[in-house]
This record gives structure tokens, C-alpha cells and sequence, in this order.
């Protein structure tokens, strides 16, 4: 286990927190492993607020971003996931994966924002044309959307 999940996990049976500044001795990358430890450990609080930390530390942080719009997907915050997965995918650019532009249907289709979520998927179709997903959740949102079957 990471040294920052085993403070952490130490800490909070203690009944406290590390400190930002304590948290900002730590690389984005080493907050994204011990976030992934600890709910590996069922200390989903711990990770949620490890992330809220890193993220206020570290808000252009790849690592930062992919691991804070998981968790945001896990507590169904639909809103802050869609916002998260947009910035990713404005900084992975052309570089974004085929699951980043999964989330990022799945999140606008759960947030209700279903013309977006069809948009999203038409997009990452131009990208992965033959993405079992992608095609999946693009008929799926052409039928919801009365556009019935159409090409993409």
C-alpha cells in the first residue's frame, strides 16, 4: 500500500485529515494510486475526499481528471462527471480514448442531457466507427431521440 493511502487510512481512524498542505507533498499520480488503493479497501470517503484534495491541488492534471471523474461516475454526481470528462477530453484532444468518450455518453445520458450524450457518441463514432459501445449507445440514443436508425 502506498505511503499516502497508509497516512490516510492512519489518520482518519485517529479521527482526522491530512492537511492540503500535507496532501501537496504528493504528485498527481501518486494521489491517483493511493484514490485507487483505498477503494480497493472499501474506503470510499477517504478516496472521495482524497480526491476533492487532489483536485483542488491539481485541477490540469491528467491523472487527476481520469481518476476524479470515476469517482464522480460512482456517486452518480452527473454533473460534476459530465464537467470532469469535458475537460479531459479537451485536454486529451485527439489522444482521447474510446472509454474517456464512453463516460462521457454515459454521464450526459444519466444527467439527462441526452442531446449532448447524442452528439458525444455521433463524435466519438467519427473516431472508433466500430466501437461495439459507441454503436450501442448511439442507436440507443437515436431511437430515444425519434431519429430512429440512421447512419453516423
Amino acid at each position: 500500500m502506498s505511503n499516502l493511502a497508509k497516512q490516510l487510512m492512519s489518520q482518519s481512524e485517529a479521527g482526522h485529515y491530512l492537511s492540503k498542505t500535507q496532501v501537496s507533498l504528493f504528485s498527481p499520480s501518486e494521489i491517483r494510486f493511493a484514490i485507487q488503493e483505498l477503494m480497493l479497501q472499501d474506503r470510499d470517503a477517504l478516496a472521495y475526499a482524497l480526491g476533492d484534495a487532489g483536485l483542488a491541488l491539481y485541477p490540469e492534471s491528467e491523472d487527476i481528471l481520469v481518476v476524479t471523474s470515476l469517482l464522480s461516475v460512482m456517486r452518480e454526481d452527473w454533473p460534476q462527471a459530465v464537467d470532469l470528462l469535458r475537460q479531459l477530453m479537451e485536454m486529451q484532444g485527439d489522444g482521447a480514448t474510446v472509454f474517456t468518450h464512453a463516460m462521457l455518453i454515459r454521464a450526459l445520458r444519466c444527467d439527462l442531457e441526452l442531446a449532448a450524450a447524442f452528439e458525444a457518441a455521433r463524435v466519438g463514432l467519427t473516431k472508433f466507427p466500430d466501437h461495439p459501445e459507441l454503436l450501442i449507445e448511439y442507436e440507443a440514443l437515436s431511437a430515444v431521440m425519434g431519429f430512429g436508425a440512421v447512419g453516423h
